[in-house]
C-alpha cells in the first residue's frame, strides 16, 4: 500500500515495541520508522511476502483449522505496568476468533471456538466530521493500474469524492472476509483504495460492529504505520475505537487506549515528543464506556479530570453523566434535579435528550422519584424545550409504575391534543399502568384503542395482559389470552410463556403449567432460567417436591446455570420436603457458584439443622453468613432461631466493631430476649449498646419504652418516658411509635389520665397522631365519660383523611352515650352514619344503638330500631335480639321476656344459646330460682350443653338461695359433664355452707381445695375466717389469718373485724385487745364500726375505762364519734353498774349542741333499770319528756324488758304503769287484761311501728319475755303467732310440715324461744302420733351462740329441755345446735310426763313474784335455780335424763345421790389405776361383711 508524504517519526508506546511481530513480512526496525514514500520498493515485496506466508484455504497440508489468536488484545500483555485489576479479577484469556480457515500452526493456542454474543448501543457522543491529518491514503484505479507507480488523487479531490461510502464498505468487506490466519495488513497494504483519516474512522467503526478484535487490529496497524496521523491530531479515531470497545464490553482495552492517549506530558513514559489529547469527544467516548457499565463515580471523576485539563464538558458529557447515573441503579430522590442544576451551572442549556434521560432515570427509580419526575417534566415545558413522543412515553411509564393510571391517561390525552399520535410504546405503557392496578375494563379499552389506531397487539401487549390476569388470580383469562396470542400470529416468546407458567403455578394449576412448558419445548422456544424457576416454584407450592427436584435437574442438564433466585427456590422446596441432606448439598453448590441465600432462607436452614440437632453445621452456616452479612443481621437471624448465646456474641461483636444496627432489627432482638424471659441478657445488651452506640441514649430509651409497652409494663415505660423528658429528648425527634405504644398501653391498662397527658405531649410536639392513636384516645375519653371530646377527635381524624373501616370508634361512642343515658346523641351519630353511607348502615351500628337504648330500659325505642332492621336491612342478628331483651330486663319487665321470645319465634328467629343465658342471668340476678331452673332444664332439653360460666351462674344463684342439695347436685352434674370445679366454685360452696352454718361441710370443702392442688385465695381465707368466727373459734380464725399473711395475701379489714367480734363473743378480751393493736400497727385506716366493736367488747367485759380509751383513739384517728358511739359508751357504763357516768356522758352530749334523739336517753334509762334503780329510771324518762322528747319504741322496749326481770310483780307493774302515765298503756293491758280485747289494737300498733330499726321485733321479744315470766303463756302463744303472721318472726321458725322437723330460734328472745319451743314440741307430738309427716333420722334445733340482751338462748333452751329429760344433746361438730335422734324424740314425746299436756295457758292471776330468773345468762325457772347450781357445780357435765332425775329430787335426796355418784366414780378411778378394772375395749365390728363371715364360720363349726 502506498503512503503519501515524507517519512515521519511517530512516538510509539514502548509496550508496542516489546511485542513480537504480528507481521512476518516486516523487519524489526520498521516498527519504529515507517516509510511514507509512494515509490517505496518494499511494498510490492511486502505483498508478495505476505502471500507466501499465509497458505490458502484450499491447502490440503493442514488437516483442521485452528482459531485466530490475537494476543495484543490483552492489556496485561501489552502494558504490564498498568493496573487493570478493576476490570479483570484475573488475567483474561487471549481473545479468539472462530474461522473456517486454518491458521499458522505455530500460532494456534487451542482456545474454544464459540464466541459470546455482545450487545450494546452506540455512545451518545457519536462520530462526526473531524480534522484531517497531514497525510492520507491514495485511491488506486481499479481499471488502469501502473506497474511501476499508482495513480494518486489530490487531497481536495479525495475530500470531494462522493464515493466514500463505497470505498469504506469495500475495505470493511475485505477485512471481515479475512480468515483466522490472515491479518488486516494484507488488505491495507494491498493499496486497493485511497482513504482519508475520516474514512478510516468509519472503517474502524463499521468493522467494530461485527468484530471488535478486527477493529482493534485496524487501529493498531494504523498506529504503527502512523497512517491516521498522531493521536493528538486525530481524536476522532481515538473516540471511535474507544466507543467500539465499550460497546463490546472491552472496558479494560478502552481504558488502556484512552489512558495512553491522555497521559499528561510530565507523567508520560513515552518519548519526549508525545502530546496529550484534550478533545472533548475522546473524553465523552470514555465516559460512555463507564456509563454503559453503570460506573457513575468513574464518569464523575472523568468530568472533573476534563475540567482540570481545561477541557470544558459539553452537553453530551452531561448527558453521558446522567446516563451513568441511570445505569448505576436507583436514583436517590432529588438527584435528578441536582444533575439538572449542574448542567445549568456549566452554562449549558438542557435539550430534549437531557430531559428524556433524566425522566428515564426517575422512571427506573420507582415511586420515590415521582415528585422529581413531575418537576423535571415541568422544568422541560417551562424552558421551552418541547416534549416529544419519547417524553410522553416515559412519563406514562412513570405514572404507571407509581400506580397513577388516571394521570397517565390524562397525559396521553394531552399528547393527542398537541397533535402527537401515540405509538405502540405509548399504548403498551398505558396498558401496563392499568394492568398494575388490575383494572381489566380499562385494559380492554386501551387494547381496543390500540387496534383502532392501527397497531396490532404485540408480545409486550399480550405479556402485560397475561401477567395482569395471572397476578389477579385469573389463570383462565390469562390462558385465553395466550391462545388468542397464538391465533393472532404472535409467536409466544420465553417471557410470555414464563409469565403464563408462573400464573398457572401460583393458582395451583400445575398440570396446565407443565403442559405450557411442553408446548414451549415443542415450539422450539428455549426455556429461560425464569421459566424453570416459575415451574419449580409452582411444583413446590403444590407440594410436588419430587417433580420440582426433577425440573431443577432438567434445567441443569439443559445447560442453564441457576441464579440466586433459582437456588433459593429449590432450597426452600427441599426444606419443605424435609430432605436435609439434599438441601445442604445444594446449598454447598450454591456457595461454590458464588451465590448466597438471603437472611430468611438462612434462618430456615438453621431451623432445619437445629431440628435435626446438627449444631456443628450451624456454626458452618454462620461462617458463610459472615462473608456476606454484617454481624448485626447474623445475630438477629440466630436469635430468631433461638440460638441466643451465639446470637448474643455476634451482636456484641457487631456493636464493638462499630456496625450500626437497624432500629427495627434491634427492637426484634430485644423483644426476642424479653419474650423468653431473658431479662438479664436484655440488660447486658442495652448496657453494651449504651457504651458503644453513638447517640444511642435516646434510641435505646425509645426501644425500651416500646418493649415495655408490648410487655404491658406501663409503670416502667412511663418512668423511662419521664427520663426522656428530664434530659430534654422529649421534643427532639421522638418517634411517633413511642407515643403510640404508650397511649395504646395506657388505654388498655386503664391509665386514662396518663393517656390524655401523653396525647397532649404528642400534639405539642407537632407529631400527627396515627389512626391507632386516635382510636385509643376516642376509647379513653369514652371510658372517662367524655364522649363529646371523643367525637371531636373523631371529626378531627376524619378531616385529616383517616378512615376507620372497622367502625370501632363509632361503636365506642354510641356505647358511651348509651351508658350516660344520652340516647339522643347516639341517635344523631347513627343518623350521620346513615347520611355518610347512604342509608347502608352496618349491623354493628344498629346493634350498638339498641344496646344504648337498653342501658336506659327504652324497650319501645329499641324495638323500633329492630323493626327498621327487619324492614330495610341488614337483618337482625343474635346480638340484636339480646339487646332487645336487655332493654326489657333493665326496665324490670322480666315477665314480658317470654312474650317477646314467642313473638320472635313466630317471626322465624332462632333463639340462640346466648339469648337463653341472658334470660337465665336476668332471673338469677332477680333471685328467681324457679324460673332459672326451668330455663336451665329447657336449655338442656333443646340440646344446648351448659358451659362453665353457666354452671358458675347456677351455683352462685343456688348459693344465694341456700339451696344446699341443689348446689351439690349441680357440682356433681358439672363433674360428670367433664368440667372440673375451679377455685371460684369451691369458694361459692364455702360461702353457702357458711350461710347455713354447716361448719363441718365447710371444712370438708376446704380440704377438697387443698387436695385438688388449688392455692387458697383471699375469698377462701376470708370465708374460713368468718366460719371460725361464727363457730366461736376465733383462735383458729387467727391462725388462718396469719397463714394468709405468710402466703403474701393481705387480709381485709373485714376479716379483722369479724375476728374482733368473735373474740368478744367468747369473752377472750385479751386476745381481742392484742388483735386490735395488731390492726393499728399495720397502718390500716379503721372505720367507725371497728371502734364500736371494741367499745362493745369493753362494755361486755365491764371495763368502761378501756371503752373511754377507745373513744380517745377514735378521736385521735380523725373519726368523729356519733350518737351511736356515745350510746355504746353509756351502755358500757350501764353494764358496769355506773349509770351516773352514763348520765354524765348524756349531759356532755347536751352541752355539745348535737341533735339528740331518744337513743342516748334510753342508754341512761336502761343503765338505771339494770341497776334496779327503778325510780331514777322513771324520773329520767319524765325528764326526757320534759325536754321535748316523746317516749318511743326504744323507751317502751327498755321498760318492758326491765319489768320482765323484776323479782317482784309489783315492781314490774310499777314500771308498766310509768309507761301508762306517759301515754302508752298497751303493755300493762296485755299483762292484766284478756288478749281477745286487744287484738285489733295490737295489730294496728304493730303496723304503726313497722320494721324500722327492728322496732316491732324488739318490742315483741320484750313482750314475750314479760308474758312468760308472769305466766301469761297463752297470751304469749297468741302474740307469737301474730308476730309470724305479721312477718316479724320468720314463717319457718319450725318446719315440721316440711318433713324437716327442724327449728331455728336464733334472734328470738328467751321468752319467745320458750314459747316457740313448746309449740314446736306440740307439733312434733301430733306428727309422731299421726305418723305424718315423716321425720328425718335426726332432728336439729338451731339456737345459735349469740346473746340477746346478755341472755344466752342456747343455755336457756338447754336448761328447759334438760329439766324435761329430752333426748336433745349438743352437736359435737358445730356449736349452737341441739340434735336428737328421731326415734328417741318420738318415744320421749309419747312417754314423758312433761309432754302429756303441752298446751300453753294463762295463770288465773298474776304471781306475786317473777317465775323466771336470769342466772349466768340463762333465763330459767326460778325454782330450778338452786338445783341447777348444785348439779353443775358439783358434777360438771350431766346428761338430760340424769339432770331431770336429779332436779326433781328433794334437796336431801339429791345431796345423797350426788355424793354417792361422786364417791363411786372416785373408787372406780382408783381401781383402774391399780389395774383391778380394765377399761373396756370397743368390740363393735367394723362392718356387716365381717359379721356375716363370722356367723358362717360359727355355723359351720357347730354343724361339724
Amino acid at each position: 500500500m502506498l503512503v503519501a508524504g515524507a517519512p515521519v517519526a511517530l512516538p510509539v508506546p514502548s509496550g508496542l515495541l516489546s511485542i513480537p511481530s504480528r507481521y512476518p513480512h516486516q523487519n524489526t526496525h520498521a516498527h519504529a520508522v515507517v516509510s511514507a514514500s509512494s515509490s517505496s520498493p518494499a511494498m510490492p515485496s511486502s505483498s508478495s511476502s505476505s502471500s507466501s506466508h499465509y497458505p490458502s484455504a484450499a491447502s490440503a497440508e493442514i488437516p483442521a483449522p485452528k482459531p485466530f489468536v490475537y494476543n495484543r488484545a490483552s492489556p496485561s500483555v501489552r502494558w504490564p505496568d498498568l493496573d487493570m485489576s478493576e476490570y479483570y479479577s484475573e488475567p483474561p484469556p487471549p481473545p479468539k476468533f472462530p474461522s473456517p480457515l486454518p491458521p499458522e500452526p505455530e500460532l494456534g493456542l487451542g482456545f474454544p471456538d464459540d464466541e459470546p454474543s455482545w450487545e450494546g448501543t452506540e455512545a451518545a457522543s457519536g462520530i462526526g466530521e473531524g480534522k484531517e491529518g497531514e497525510s492520507g491514503p491514495l485511491e488506486l484505479s481499479e481499471e488502469k493500474q501502473s506497474r511501476t507507480r499508482a495513480k494518486k488523487m489530490t487531497k481536495l479531490a479525495l475530500k470531494r469524492a462522493k464515493d466514500w461510502r463505497q470505498r469504506v464498505q469495500f475495505l470493511v468487506d475485505r477485512i471481515l472476509t479475512l480468515g483466522s490466519g490472515e491479518f488486516v495488513a494484507d488488505v491495507l497494504d494491498s493499496n486497493f483504495v485511497q482513504m482519508t483519516p475520516t474514512d478510516l474512522c468509519f472503517v474502524v467503526k463499521s468493522v467494530g460492529r461485527a468484530s471488535w478484535r478486527r477493529a482493534l487490529e485496524v487501529f493498531e496497524y494504523l498506529s504503527l504505520r502512523q497512517w491516521h496521523s498522531a493521536p493528538a491530531h486525530n481524536p476522532r479515531m481515538l473516540a471511535t475505537i474507544v466507543s467500539v470497545l465499550g460497546r463490546h464490553n472491552q472496558d479494560a482495552l478502552a481504558e488502556e487506549i484512552f489512558s495512553r492517549a491522555t497521559i499528561p506530558p510530565e507523567t508520560s513514559t513515552s518519548s519526549a515528543g508525545a502530546a496529550t489529547v484534550t478533545a472533548v469527544q475522546v473524553y465523552n467516548a470514555m465516559m460512555g464506556v463507564h456509563a454503559r457499565a453503570g460506573r457513575f463515580d468513574k464518569v464523575k471523576e472523568l468530568l472533573e479530570v476534563m475540567r482540570e485539563r481545561e477541557c470544558e464538558p459539553d452537553l453530551v458529557s452531561f448527558n453521558t453523566l446522567i446516563n451513568a447515573r441511570v445505569k448505576s441503579g436507583r436514583v436517590p430522590p432529588g438527584s435528578a434535579l441536582d444533575l439538572l442544576h449542574d448542567i445549568r451551572r456549566a452554562g449549558l442549556q438542557p435539550d430534549t435528550v437531557t430531559y428524556n434521560t433524566l425522566l428515564t432515570a426517575c422512571s427506573n427509580s420507582g415511586t420515590s422519584c415521582l415528585e422529581d419526575a413531575v418537576k423535571v417534566y415541568s422544568d422541560m415545558k417551562a424552558s421551552g424545550c418541547q416534549p416529544d413522543l419519547w417524553t410522553c412515553n416515559v412519563m406514562v411509564s412513570i405514572y404507571g409504575r407509581c400506580g397513577m393510571p388516571r394521570e397517565a391517561s390524562r397525559l396521553v390525552q394531552e399528547l393527542e391534543d398537541k397533535g402527537f399520535a401515540p405509538d405502540a410504546v405509548t399504548y403498551n405503557s398505558l396498558l401496563h399502568a392499568y394492568a398494575r392496578e388490575g383494572d381489566a375494563e380499562k385494559v380492554e379499552k386501551v387494547c381496543e384503542d390500540m387496534v383502532k389506531a392501527g397497531f396490532r397487539k404485540d408480545e409486550i401487549t399480550y405479556n402485560t395482559v397475561i401477567h395482569m390476569y395471572g397476578k389477579r388470580g385469573n389463570p383462565d383469562l390469562a390462558f385465553q389470552f395466550y391462545r388468542d396470542m397464538q391465533l393472532a400470529g404472535c409467536r409466544p416468546d420465553a417471557i410470555t410463556l414464563t409469565v403464563l407458567i408462573d400464573s398457572l403455578g401460583k393458582s395451583g394449576r400445575i398440570t396446565e403449567a407443565g403442559d405450557v412448558m411442553s408446548e414451549m419445548l415443542d415450539g422450539g422456544v428455549r426455556p429461560s432460567l425464569r421459566t424453570f424457576s416459575a415451574l419449580i416454584n409452582g411444583y413446590a407450592k403444590a407440594g410436588m417436591y419430587v417433580e420440582a427436584e426433577q425440573m431443577f435437574d432438567h434445567m441443569l442438564r439443559s445447560g442453564i446455570r441457576p441464579d440466586n433466585l433459582a437456588y433459593s427456590v429449590m432450597l426452600d422446596t427441599l426444606l419443605k420436603a424435609g430432605d436435609l441432606r439434599k438441601t445442604m448439598t445444594l446449598y454447598q453448590d450454591m456457595i461454590d457458584n458464588g451465590f448466597n441465600p438471603d437472611r430468611n432462607l438462612y434462618r430456615d436452614l438453621i431451623l432445619a439443622l437445629k431440628k435435626e440437632g446438627k449444631d456443628d453445621k450451624v456454626e458452618g452456616l454462620v461462617s458463610d453468613m459472615e462473608q456476606v452479612m454484617n454481624p448485626g443481621l447474623i445475630s438477629l437471624t440466630l436469635i430468631k432461631t433461638e440460638y441466643f448465646d451465639l446470637g448474643s456474641e455476634m451482636l456484641k461483636r457487631a456493636i464493638t466493631q462499630g456496625y450500626q444496627i437497624d432500629e427495627d432489627d434491634l427492637a426484634s432482638i430485644l423483644n426476642a430476649y424479653s419474650s423468653t424471659g431473658m431479662d438479664e441478657k436484655v440488660s447486658t445488651l442495652l448496657h453494651c449498646l449504651k457504651e458503644h452506640g453513638s447517640n444511642s441514649q435516646r434510641l435505646l430509651s425509645e426501644f425500651s419504652i416500646i418493649m415495655l409497652c408490648k410487655k404491658q409494663q406501663l409503670e416502667n415505660a412511663l418512668e423511662e418516658y419521664n427520663k426522656l423528658k428530664s434530659v430534654g429528648f422529649l421534643y427532639v425527634n421522638v418517634k411517633s411509635q413511642v407515643y403510640e405504644s404508650l397511649i395504646v398501653c395506657c388505654e388498655k391498662k386503664g391509665a386514662l389520665s396518663e393517656s390524655c397527658q401523653l396525647f397532649s405531649d404528642m400534639t405539642f410536639s407537632g407529631i400527627e397522631p396515627s389512626q391507632s392513636v386516635y382510636q385509643s384516645m376516642i376509647s379513653t375519653y369514652c371510658k372517662m365519660g367524655f364522649p363529646e371530646t371523643a367525637q371531636h377527635l373523631l371529626h378531627r381524624a376524619e378531616s385529616a383523611g383517616l378512615l376507620f373501616g372497622n367502625l370501632s370508634p363509632y361503636l365506642t361512642l354510641i356505647e358511651a352515650y348509651g351508658k350516660l343515658k344520652l340516647c339522643e346523641r347516639a341517635e344523631s351519630l347513627v343518623g350521620n352514619l346513615r347520611n355518610k353511607f347512604q342509608s347502608k348502615v352496618d349491623r354493628k351500628v344498629w346493634n350498638a344503638l339498641i344496646y344504648a337504648y337498653a342501658e336506659s330500659g327504652y324497650y319501645e325505642k329499641a324495638r323500633a330500631i329492630f323493626n327498621i332492621m327487619i324492614r330495610d336491612g341488614p337483618s337482625p342478628s343474635v346480638d340484636s335480639v339480646n339487646g332487645l331483651l336487655q332493654a326489657l330486663i333493665v326496665d324490670g319487665r322480666l315477665e314480658e321476656l317470654y312474650v317477646v321470645i314467642q313473638e320472635l319465634q313466630d317471626m322465624d328467629f332462632k333463639i340462640s344459646k346466648s339469648t337463653i343465658l341472658l334470660m337465665l342471668d336476668a332471673f338469677a340476678r332477680g333471685g328467681n330460682i324457679f324460673e332459672v331452673k326451668k330455663i336451665y332444664h329447657g336449655m338442656k332439653a333443646a340440646g344446648y350443653l351448659p358451659t362453665m360460666h353457666l354452671y358458675r351462674t347456677m351455683i352462685s344463684l343456688l348459693v344465694r338461695g341456700k339451696r344446699v342439695r341443689d348446689v351439690e347436685l349441680m357440682v356433681a352434674e358439672m363433674e360428670e359433664a367433664g368440667f372440673k370445679p375451679d377455685l371460684s366454685i369451691y369458694n361459692l360452696m364455702l360461702k353457702m355452707y357458711l350461710k347455713v352454718e354447716d361448719f363441718r361441710r365447710t371444712a370438708e370443702v376446704y380440704q377438697g381445695i387443698l387436695n385438688k392442688g388449688f392455692q387458697a385465695d383471699e375469698d377462701t381465707y376470708n370465708s374460713l375466717i368468718l366460719m371460725y368466727c361464727k363457730d366461736n373459734r376465733p383462735k383458729d380464725g387467727l391462725y388462718l389469718l396469719n397463714e394468709m399473711t405468710r402466703h403474701g395475701l393481705e387480709p381485709k379489714v373485714n376479716a379483722y373485724k369479724s375476728l374482733l367480734a368473735a373474740f368478744g363473743r367468747v369473752e377472750q378480751w385479751e386476745q381481742a385487745e392484742k388483735l386490735f393493736k395488731t390492726i393499728q400497727s399495720k397502718g390500716y385506716v379503721l372505720d367507725r364500726s371497728i371502734y364500736h366493736i371494741m367499745m362493745k367488747i369493753h362494755r361486755d367485759s365491764g371495763n368502761h375505762s378501756e371503752a373511754e380509751h377507745v373513744l380517745f383513739l377514735m378521736k385521735e384517728a380523725g373519726v368523729e364519734p356519733t350518737i351511736a358511739t356515745m350510746h355504746l359508751l353509756m351502755v358500757s357504763y350501764g353494764s358496769a353498774g355506773q349509770p351516773q357516768e352514763a348520765e354524765t356522758v348524756l349531759n356532755s352530749l347536751k352541752d355539745s349542741g348535737l341533735v339528740l334523739s331518744t337513743l342516748p336517753y334510753m342508754s341512761v334509762i336502761d343503765a338505771y333499770l339494770k341497776n334496779r334503780e327503778y325510780d331514777l329510771g322513771i324520773k329520767k324518762m319524765l325528764e326526757m319528756k320534759g325536754n321535748g322528747f316523746e317516749p318511743d319504741h326504744r323507751i317502751w322496749t327498755c321498760f318492758i324488758r326491765a319489768a320482765s326481770l323484776c323479782c317482784e310483780t309489783n315492781q314490774g307493774i310499777m314500771l308498766l304503769r310509768a309507761l301508762h302515765d306517759v301515754g302508752f298503756d298497751l303493755p300493762i293491758r296485755i299483762l292484766t287484761e284478756k288478749a281477745e280485747t286487744l287484738v285489733l289494737k295490737l295489730d294496728s300498733f304493730l303496723d304503726q311501728l313497722g320494721s324500722q330499726e327492728d322496732a316491732s321485733f324488739n318490742f315483741i321479744n320484750a313482750l314475750e319475755d314479760l308474758l312468760w315470766a308472769f305466766e301469761r303463756r297463752a297470751t304469749a302463744s297468741w302474740l307469737f303467732e301474730l308476730a309470724i303472721k305479721k312477718g316479724i318472726y320468720r314463717h319457718n321458725v319450725f318446719r315440721v310440715s316440711e318433713k324437716d322437723w327442724g327449728a331455728d330460734f336464733r334472734k328470738l328472745s328467751a321468752g319467745a324461744a320458750l314459747v316457740g319451743l313448746t309449740l314446736w314440741l306440740d307439733h312434733m307430738q301430733d306428727a309422731s302420733l299421726q305418723g305424718t309427716p315423716e321425720s328425718p333420722k335426726s332432728v336439729v334445733l338451731i339456737t345459735g351462740t349469740a346473746r340477746y340482751n346478755m341472755v344466752s338462748l342456747c343455755d336457756t333452751l338447754k336448761a328447759y329441755l334438760w329439766e324435761m329429760g329430752s333426748p336433745f344433746l349438743p352437736c359435737k361438730t358445730r356449736t349452737g345446735l341441739l340434735v336428737a335422734k328421731a326415734h328417741s324424740l318420738r318415744m320421749w314425746l309419747k312417754d314423758s310426763s312433761f309432754c302429756t299436756d303441752l298446751e300453753l295457758k294463762d295463770a288465773p292471776s298474776l304471781p306475786k313474784s317473777n317465775t323466771i330468773q336470769l342466772v349466768d345468762g340463762c333465763f330459767m325457772r326460778a325454782g330450778l335455780v338452786p338445783a341447777f347450781k348444785e348439779i353443775f357445780e358439783r358434777m360438771d357435765q350431766v346428761g338430760p335424763k340424769k339432770f331431770a332425775r336429779l332436779a326433781l329430787m328433794s334437796d336431801e335426796k339429791r345431796e345423797k345421790t350426788i355424793t354417792a355418784d361422786i364417791t363411786g366414780r372416785m373408787e372406780k378411778l382408783e381401781k383402774m389405776k391399780k389395774g383391778v378394772v380394765r377399761a373396756r375395749r370397743p368390740t363393735r365390728l367394723q362392718n356387716g361383711r365381717f359379721m356375716r363371715r363370722r356367723h358362717r364360720s360359727d355355723a359351720q363349726s357347730t354343724s361339724d
